[in-house]
């Protein structure tokens, strides 16, 4: 697939940060650290990955190696050689190919509810399960079934706007293109042994209250990862950013300046 074929935003100048969004989002969820970025002197690149958000959706399985192929063929069409990528979730999973097929390619790699080890046959059978289910009933359901699962009890009380804006971004989502991604994400490899073999700088987020990736999960690939360091935000479940963006954005941008990636 091209570069060309992803919908995308590229704004601002200076060091690329490469925003890969999870599941089943789309670029927008990256709203705040695309104006922070942008305003702070980097350059943003925030694809919608293959079949979701505004790409057409077309095929009945899309793995994870895909969708990194894809990120790089966009890079190589903006003129990127080297970047920080920076995943949420599935955006992570899509991290952990990057970093492993095209190393040279990362300058620095942040992930946010990540889990590196591979699915086990309940998870497998659970994304089998919700993928024909969206197909033949629609994305409403998988809508109220995730929500108490993506968002700390807090932001449920607390953040009506937040929790309107994922319900609203999950029921936008093409039911095919969620299909196919839960499909890829039940099929993906286990990174969890090749986790020393990262060199790239690191930066891990977990939600303190992430009911889906545990602060647990978090703690495995910063002990796999030399070069890494484990940032931990309270009051927030598995969307961290969207949740807290002032605390993302502000550990964000503590470890691009800690590692010389310095804005123009």
């Amino acid at each position: 697939m091209r570069g060309s074929e992803l919908a995308y935003d590229d704004l601002g100048n200076g060091p690329a940060i490469v925003l890969l969004h999870g599941f089943p989002f789309d670029r927008s969820m990256w709203r705040e650290q695309i104006d922070f970025l942008d305003g702070t002197g980097y350059r943003v690149i925030a694809p919608d990955l293959r079949g979701l958000g505004t790409n057409k959706a077309s095929e009945d399985f899309t793995t994870m190696d895909q969708m990194a192929r894809d990120v790089v063929a966009l890079m190589d069409e903006r003129k990127i050689d080297r970047g920080v990528v920076c995943g949420l979730s599935m955006g992570a999973y899509v991290g952990f190919e990057l970093v492993s097929l095209f190393p040279s390619r990362v300058h620095a790699l942040v992930l946010a509810g990540a889990r590196a080890q591979g699915p086990d046959d309940a998870e497998k059978k659970s994304r089998e399960e919700k993928a024909r289910l969206v197909l033949a009933e629609g994305m409403t359901g998988l809508a109220d079934e995730m929500l108490p699962q993506l968002l700390a009890a807090k932001t449920l009380a607390e953040k009506p706007d937040v929790v309107a804006r994922v319900r609203e971004m999950i029921g936008n989502t093409n039911p095919r293109g969620a299909a196919a991604a839960q499909r890829g994400m039940a099929a993906r490899r286990d990174y969890s042994d090749g986790l020393h073999e990262i060199n790239a700088p690191t930066l891990i987020i977990a939600g303190r209250d992430d009911a889906i990736r545990t602060p647990k999960d978090a703690e495995l690939i910063h002990n796999g990862i030399r070069n890494s360091r484990l940032e931990t935000v309270d009051d927030a479940g598995h969307l961290t950013n969207i949740e807290q963006p002032d605390v993302f954005n502000r550990a964000l941008l503590g470890f691009l300046t800690s590692n010389l990636i310095l804005k123009t």
